[in-house]
């Protein structure tokens, strides 16, 4: 009975998914469809102010951070397998009007690695990070397991965060399009690592978790994202208040990771009309 309900509970998710998908095409301005301009940007700012360690109760934390002191801070928070560098080409854009911090998670980059990795562990760091540098009300703007870790901490610790930009997060492994968490299981069973095993069996976001953020929160995907447009629906309805946004023709990482300058107008926008 266990199992039947399960494979109901799927098909129900991913019927839920297409038809998401589908609608989007169909009415954008639902979905809060958006295109980001970049016609008109700032020149980046290339160089770190500084590139270091800092230690943490439980980590010894690499970062670096861009742009002159004294601005309201932004912290980019980059995914699974990543590292500072993932995001730096937006941290060099939005130096321009905030002081851009860039954390590495532990089990990354050149942070340590305490041997547990969890998206409580790296939101409990992330706010030991803010305490440590005297941070007051950063923003933090996550890309995929970054966006996850943004909300962990505005959920955990309510009282850090400024405001949150969370881009391409999912609710739960099971709100994957069934091709990555696949492809992720299969490349697990050849170099099995902790990181594929976290993404195979969390978050557990349930609205009840949800409704713990209580800063501005802008919940992103991507139009072809690898998860369903639905699960960007579902955690930006259980957040009260927040904003949401799909952006058209874009896939997990085309907008973050992979085009700084879209990120910059994505983050700038949203912040602009907040008055943040």
């Amino acid at each position: 009975m266990t199992a039947f309900i399960n494979i109901l509970l799927t098909f129900t998710m991913v019927f839920s998914g297409i038809y998401s998908q589908i609608d989007f095409i169909l009415n954008p301005q639902k979905y809060g469809g958006i295109t980001l301009d970049t016609s008109s940007l700032p020149e980046p700012v290339k160089k770190p102010e500084f590139d270091g360690f800092i230690d943490l109760p439980q980590v010894k934390m690499h970062y670096r951070i861009y742009g002159k002191s004294g601005r309201q801070p932004l912290i980019l928070v980059h995914g699974n397998g990543g590292s500072v560098n993932s995001l730096d080409e937006a941290a060099q854009y939005l130096a321009n009007d905030y002081t851009v911090y860039l954390p590495e998670s532990r089990c990354h980059g050149q942070s340590s690695d305490p041997g547990e990795i969890s998206y409580e562990l790296m939101a409990a760091d992330l706010k030991d990070f803010i305490a440590a540098l005297g941070l007051e009300k950063p923003v933090i703007v996550g890309h995929s397991d970054g966006a996850i870790n943004a909300i962990t901490l505005a959920a955990d610790y309510p009282d850090v965060p400024g405001a949150i930009i969370a881009c391409g997060a999912n609710s739960h492994p099971k709100t994957f399009k069934l091709y990555f968490p696949l492809g992720v299981a299969i490349r697990n069973i050849f170099a099995p690592d902790k990181l594929n095993d976290m993404m195979l069996t969390l978050p557990d976001f349930t609205p009840e978790y949800l409704a713990k953020v209580t800063c501005p929160a802008y919940i992103v995907s991507g139009q072809f994202d690898i998860m369903w447009i639905s699960d960007t629906v579902y955690i930006s309805e259980n957040i009260k208040g927040s904003d949401m946004a799909v952006i058209k023709g874009a896939d997990h990482s085309s907008y973050m990771s992979h085009d700084g300058r879209q990120t910059y107008v994505l983050a700038k926008t949203w912040l602009n009309g907040k008055g943040i």
